[in-house]
């Protein structure tokens, strides 16, 4: 922010520590630990308060325009994506693999 770089940070929220608890399904017999919280921040209000711009997007038919409108701002944006709560990540980076094995 203080440098004004047009970085854009995109979130996918689940309220999940997402990849975490994937593993833990996936690998683990979905014994779950520690991977969710009711206590996330407000990431609109994060970017802010740090003189950023935030989105935040819940249903899928707003996705074109708040992406447009991402595009479109010219300072730091933080972009709240509100996603179905047990929706895995894929393709998946197996553990203490490159990004090329997936």
């Amino acid at each position: 922010v203080q440098h004004e770089a047009p970085i854009k940070i995109f979130i996918l929220n689940n309220q999940y520590m997402g990849m975490v608890r994937q593993w833990q399904q996936l690998l683990h017999g979905n014994r779950l630990s520690h991977s969710y919280t009711e206590a996330m921040p407000d990431f609109v209000k994060l970017a802010e308060a740090y003189g950023g711009h935030g989105i935040r997007c819940e249903k899928p038919d707003e996705l074109d325009d708040a992406i447009k409108e991402m595009i479109s701002v010219k300072k730091p944006v933080i972009f709240d994506c509100r996603v179905a709560t047990l929706a895995n990540c894929f393709p998946m980076i197996p553990s203490g693999k490159a990004h090329n094995e997936m």
